[in-house]
């Protein structure tokens, strides 16, 4: 009997969440078949997946790549509709892989929801979680790229699904990306005529505790990735984006009478923006392009 509905969840040293994870996807609406994949942890990772009746795939930890083991693991998938979780999603309630998945019965070949931050998040985590998730759905098409520009192609495999007859026409996630991966992926199915849903009714607990180094290094490997996908930096819009997000976040703060983080939002702007930029000119500089030049 296949199943209609796979979760793949890769996974490292994820003891201290994947049994909460597990439970969320035991307690939904719908049965979901899970396919966990594992980057050799120390932990109790394995055990723990297994003990919830969830297949389980171990791979080197030098081996990992965000495609290569996401599209490993949906190989060894029976469902005609795939769902993308990370090891420290805690879906919201029973209904979030239902509501997910509904708009692929329709008229979309892929969707994601809305990502809700923990509590304990810090104001400038909330902020871009509600900027980049908010509360109105939109189902987006490769002809909203003359107004939402390089957004149009927002979509996180932290929370998703994908029709898997799509998934394979796409070609799958990229595999020589060291990140963003899942957006890559999202603007070839967008290019290939398909549309995605934004689905806001489907919800995660999902947040970071980033800090500015650690945007400097994720945002460096956005760059890289980027480069490596000039057509997909076509549809950039200069430096509009950010410079909208970062408007709205210190107002954001400002009203929220967190001046401190103002000024937290705008150090680690900085950050991002020169990770994000030396990214995009990894190339020109010998030490970095050879470190990069198979990722």
């Amino acid at each position: 009997m296949v199943n209609r509905i796979s979760v793949v969840i890769p996974t490292f040293n994820a003891g201290k969440y994947i049994d909460k994870l597990l439970a969320s996807i035991k307690s939904q609406t719908i049965p979901c078949e899970v396919v966990v994949i594992d980057s050799s942890s120390a932990d109790n990772t394995v055990a723990i997946s297994e003990s919830f009746g969830a297949k389980t795939i171990s791979i080197n930890k030098e081996d990992f790549n965000h495609g290569r083991a996401r599209n490993m693991a949906a190989s060894h998938t029976k469902g005609d509709i795939i769902v993308f979780l990370t090891q420290d999603v805690l879906l919201f309630d029973a209904f979030s892989i239902e509501r997910l998945t509904a708009p692929i019965e329709k008229n979309v070949a892929a969707s994601y929801g809305r990502q809700i931050p923990e509590d304990i998040a810090k104001p400038t985590e909330k902020f871009a979680r509600c900027f980049n998730y908010p509360e109105t759905p939109v189902v987006r098409g490769i002809e909203d790229t003359a107004k939402s520009g390089i957004k149009t192609f927002f979509f996180s495999n932290a929370f998703s699904a994908v029709r898997r007859h799509e998934f394979e026409m796409a070609g799958r996630f990229p595999e020589d990306l060291i990140m963003f991966e899942d957006m890559i992926f999202a603007a070839k199915l967008m290019l290939k005529g398909y549309r995605i849903a934004y689905i806001p009714d489907a919800k995660a607990i999902h947040s970071h505790d980033y800090s500015w180094g650690e945007q400097f290094e994720r945002y460096f490997r956005a760059g890289v990735s980027f480069k490596k996908n000039s057509w997909f930096l076509e549809f950039a819009r200069s430096d509009s984006e950010g410079i909208r997000f970062l408007t709205k976040e210190v107002k954001y703060l400002l009203q929220s009478n967190a001046c401190r983080w103002a000024i937290y939002a705008m150090i680690e702007a900085a950050f991002k923006y020169s990770g994000y930029k030396l990214g995009l000119n990894y190339d020109k500089i010998p030490y970095l392009r050879k470190k990069h030049r198979n990722e």
